[in-house]
């Protein structure tokens, strides 16, 4: 009998054919056995019943496309094991990452833990990402074997700022989810979901500096993906209202002040972006309007800033075609 708490793993996917079997491999190949492999397909229309036709010890679940909120909550729904890991189908695990992240997770009675990994790049070599969070680097020095452990007031400050831990980093407790993931959210369903742990309860966990996964990078990840204005319109003001207001019972007036200043600066950065490359002065205005309703000091002291920056990117971008 396995004395180690059993894994799920929900791998959730959408026309990711090409590049699912390289995930599930990562996954049988992983040194911690006690595993479920869920995998939720998310109403693809590609070979991807025909990739999985070759797992047969793998959990199979479709669905009708509803993107990747409601697909997790679907193999969490399913789940049998105590600790939950989600593994987004374009990424991978090195062997070692579930061994290395139940390990602490047990020993030290954390709710969650979050890997460090190699972010693809779309032009040169793979980086390591963690090592260059300044939200993190504050943390450094309390590293100890080869782990930072964050306390509760160090986890609120750390979320609210951003969000170091996308899905495939995470290894959590089934039970200190909350509600799962939620399905309003366009991006940031990662990040909304570790927030209202944080913020339910006095909770704790850890990250590893060392490289435990890779991050690959297309045209259609959900963030890496999009260009900056659709992460300005969908992350930083659609899925930020979303969050504030879900969590605006649980915020510090610090905290809720942190969320509108992201909020308001994306409303102006998105209105410059408007005014700027499309031209369109009347959503420009729109934009500005929702942000000066929020708060105006900051709004005009942003603005300047902005547009200046905007115009002088756009001057020197005709200026090398000259």
């Amino acid at each position: 009998m396995n004395s180690k708490p059993l894994v799920s793993v929900i791998i959730p996917t959408y026309n990711r054919g090409d590049k699912l079997s390289v995930a599930i491999e990562s996954v049988y190949r992983q040194q911690y056995t006690n595993i479920e492999l869920i995998v939720v397909d998310d109403g693809s229309i590609d070979n991807t019943p025909d990739v999985l036709k070759k797992y047969p010890h793998a959990k199979f679940i479709k669905q009708q496309h509803a993107g990747q909120a409601a697909a997790r909550n679907n193999g969490l729904q399913n789940a049998s094991g105590t600790i939950i890991a989600s593994l987004d189908s374009d990424d991978y695990w090195e062997p070692e990452f579930l061994e290395r992240c139940v390990e602490k997770l047990e020993a030290d009675k954390l709710d969650f833990v979050f890997a460090n990994w190699s972010q693809q790049a779309k032009i040169g070599n793979d980086w390591d990402f963690l090592n260059q969070d300044p939200f993190l680097m504050p943390y450094f020095e309390k590293l100890a074997d080869s782990w930072v452990v964050l306390d509760h007031s160090e986890l609120r400050k750390v979320y609210m700022e951003a969000c170091p831990s996308p899905s495939s980093s995470v290894v959590i407790r089934k039970s200190s989810i909350v509600s799962g993931w939620d399905y309003r959210i366009n991006i940031a369903d990662d990040w909304c979901m570790y927030l209202e742990v944080i913020l339910s309860k006095e909770c704790k966990a850890a990250f590893t500096l060392d490289r435990l996964w890779k991050k690959r990078v297309d045209d259609i990840n959900i963030y890496d993906g999009r260009k900056r204005n659709e992460v300005l319109r969908y992350l930083y003001i659609s899925d930020t209202l979303t969050m504030m207001d879900k969590f605006k019972m649980l915020l510090t007036r610090s905290e809720m002040y942190i969320l509108k200043q992201r909020y308001m600066a994306s409303l102006v950065e998105l209105a410059k972006h408007e005014l700027i490359r499309e031209y369109n002065i009347k959503e420009c205005l729109k934009l500005l309007k929702d942000s000066f309703t929020v708060n105006i000091p900051f709004t005009l002291k942003m603005i300047p800033d902005v547009f200046m920056k905007g115009l002088k990117g756009k001057y020197d971008a005709l200026s090398s075609r000259a």
